[in-house]
């Protein structure tokens, strides 16, 4: 264990944070002085650790909390129902909610209809990036539809930039394609360092779903 500061030295480290934290305060100033644009935002999260959906949510509370109108739409995911979806339904006023998707592509095994639920939940989908009423559009777990090919991702794009100016959108799931990533505005991969999975610990209630 280190021996105590005396109280020259405890004042002088005192004294190196004190500046260090004015220069970092001049320059996030100057940065944020050059960052007064505003703009309807395209999110991606992406990458094969936990949290894209988690992350999505959040924001979905954070947009109510300032009044946005929320619309989400589920693809893939439908076979169990989630938390998220049994809590937002209590706002119905505020959030629209549609889960569009019939469960994991392994269990489904059935290309042709997984296409059919994934061009339904789009068109549902096109409705809420066409209402300028609507702050913030979830599209989770699209970037696996579009990962397999469910869907045409130049028409994903297309409808993605028609969208209200001031419209937020984020898209959730693993894979996401290049070209969603290079017109995304901020972009999220979140890396698998340890998952109780391998463990053998089934998905439970409130963490996973």
């Amino acid at each position: 264990m280190p021996a105590p500061l005396t109280p020259a030295e405890e004042a002088a480290r005192n004294a190196r944070h004190h500046d260090r934290m004015a220069r970092k305060k001049a320059l996030m100033d100057a940065r944020i002085a050059q960052a007064q644009g505003q703009a309807g935002l395209l999110l991606v999260n992406c990458g094969n650790g936990k949290g894209k959906s988690s992350s999505a949510f959040g924001m979905v509370a954070r947009a109510l909390g300032h009044g946005m109108k929320v619309g989400i739409v589920q693809f893939i995911k439908g076979a169990l129902p989630t938390g998220e979806e049994q809590f937002f339904r209590r706002f119905p006023d505020e959030v629209q909610f549609y889960v569009m998707g019939e469960g994991y592509t392994w269990n489904t095994q059935d290309r042709a209809r997984d296409i059919a639920c994934a061009e339904q939940a789009w068109a549902q989908a096109q409705l809420l990036l066409a209402d300028p009423a609507i702050g913030l559009v979830v599209l989770d777990e699209l970037n696996i539809a579009l990962k397999y090919r469910y869907l045409d991702l130049e028409q994903v794009l297309d409808d993605l930039s028609q969208r209200p100016a001031m419209q937020h959108v984020i898209v959730t799931g693993r894979g996401a394609p290049e070209a969603l990533i290079l017109e995304a505005d901020t972009v999220t991969d979140m890396h698998l360092v340890k998952h109780a999975f391998a463990s053998g610990i089934g998905a439970q209630a409130g963490i996973e779903w």
